[in-house]
């Protein structure tokens, strides 16, 4: 696959223009974006950066982060606080993610939905208000293995990292996710199945494929 070097906000350029012209699947009126990728990867910025390009075309988006919908620490460290496993299969609130963000998205839907649910650090109920996306507008989901849980996106985008940059660029205390993300790269492959590819070993210099 042939990569195309960019820089960051020259890619919130792209995606965003693309957005303007996609058509949802299934005639929902809003359109659901994923911007996946591991934490070192910062899915979170460049989520953030196509909503401003979006607000700059007159779009309304909405940003949502994965972490927001962390169980509780009582489920998310049942067998200990570096299980890899737990962290692939039980660390993120799949079910409350259908019902605040995407259930409301639906055709049919009001469009109030969560930004986030759960604060890790406190581990308590983060008691955000919902907000109301207006139809048309554009939700971008950011973080870790998104694209393993069937979500209804209509683009997605996949952050990758070379095992090498994914190590070099992951905290020491986070080390022990890599083998995770090594399980998510074989058994979704993302890189191969993502609307949109961006290459991030470099963090200044992205390249991508779309």
């Amino acid at each position: 696959m042939r990569l195309e070097a960019i820089t960051w906000q020259r890619l919130a350029d792209r995606i965003a223009e693309r957005l303007l012209g996609l058509e949802p699947a299934d005639s929902s009126p809003w359109t659901r974006v994923a911007v996946d990728g591991a934490p070192a990867a910062r899915p979170g910025d460049l989520a953030e950066r196509v909503g401003e390009a979006l607000s700059v075309r007159g779009r309304p988006s909405c940003v949502v982060g994965s972490h927001g919908f962390l169980r509780p620490a009582s489920l998310r460290l049942e067998y200990g606080r570096q299980d890899v496993d737990a962290y692939y299969d039980g660390w993120f609130d799949t079910g409350a993610l259908w019902r605040e963000v995407f259930g409301p998205l639906e055709p049919g839907g009001d469009g109030r939905i969560l930004r986030d649910l759960w604060d890790p650090d406190t581990d308590r109920a983060t008691r955000s208000p919902y907000v109301e996306l207006p139809p048309g507008g554009v939700m971008l989901l950011h973080g870790p293995l998104l694209l393993r849980h069937w979500f209804p996106f209509d683009l997605s985008v996949h952050l990758r990292l070379s095992p090498a940059a994914l190590r070099r660029r992951t905290p020491r205390d986070d080390q022990w996710t890599l083998p995770a993300h090594e399980r998510y790269a074989h058994e979704t492959d993302p890189a191969g199945t993502a609307d949109i590819l961006v290459r991030a070993d470099d963090p200044h210099h992205p390249a991508w494929s779309g």
